[in-house]
């Protein structure tokens, strides 16, 4: 391929398969295909699926890149697998990725920091193909909730959501957790990792609606008391009525 002008992504694909792909066409736009840029809808997937993945898509079926890297392990999901093949079986090249080393974790910051939990969410993803080049060093929040610790720190566990407004209702005190945090320590399918919150943070447990991360942020809500959530498309104004009460009131 001579004329590579725009490269999709999802996820998080393999770090060396990004290095390679960069230095082979080093003037190319990254498009990360996971973000809802509010392209006309595609009827291939059904209605009723991951808004995530009908993203995916519809921004394919839009943006036409030329090239696309398709993580479809247990660093996405089948969902990415599918999307993957389907994609493949419409003309468009897509070159797949498996990503599931758990070790070697990079230190975790921005998960822990005081910016925005909006911006934090941002810094995260935007790392994966173009990593931050910054002399500014974010404050440490404290991970606990007590006398010692007059912050109150609250949690959100889950993927970036679809909705990413909703991240303005959370403080900047907040904790992330969840496959967020994986992506930060440069371990997307670590699931232990992945399953951590700490039982003092009252957190939020988000799931986009029609994954199968439902599932985990379900049961862990349960565990640690937490508050589960999961959101279609845009937060509707219930939802975020149940969030800022669960912060409120926590």
């Amino acid at each position: 391929m001579k004329n590579v002008q725009k490269i999709g992504f999802w996820g998080y694909p393999r770090p060396d398969i990004i290095e390679e792909t960069k230095e082979k066409y080093p003037n190319a736009e990254w498009i990360d295909l996971d973000i809802d840029f509010g392209y006309p809808k595609t009827n291939i997937l059904p209605e009723s699926y991951c808004k995530i993945i009908k993203n995916i898509i519809d921004n394919t079926m839009f943006l036409k890149p030329d090239l696309i890297i398709a993580p479809i392990g247990k660093d996405k999901c089948d969902s990415g697998w599918f999307a993957s093949k389907i994609l493949t079986d419409m003309g468009f090249n897509v070159i797949t990725t498996i990503y599931e080393e758990t070790d070697n974790k990079k230190e975790i910051i921005i998960c822990k920091s005081n910016l925005p939990l909006y911006d934090k969410i941002q810094l995260i993803t935007a790392n994966i193909i173009h990593p931050a080049i910054t002399t500014y060093q974010p404050a440490l929040i404290p991970e606990n909730n007590n006398s010692s610790n007059p912050q109150f720190t609250p949690g959100f566990w889950g993927v970036p959501p679809n909705d990413l407004e909703t991240l303005k209702l959370f403080p900047d005190t907040t904790h992330v957790y969840g496959w967020t945090r994986c992506v930060e320590a440069g371990t997307p399918a670590d699931l232990d990792l992945e399953m951590y919150v700490n039982p003092n943070v009252p957190t939020v447990f988000y799931a986009q609606a029609f994954c199968s991360k439902a599932q985990l942020a379900k049961y862990l809500a349960d565990k640690y008391n937490g508050l589960y959530i999961d959101i279609d498309d845009y937060a509707s104004g219930s939802i975020k009525a149940k969030i800022e009460a669960f912060l409120r009131l926590s």
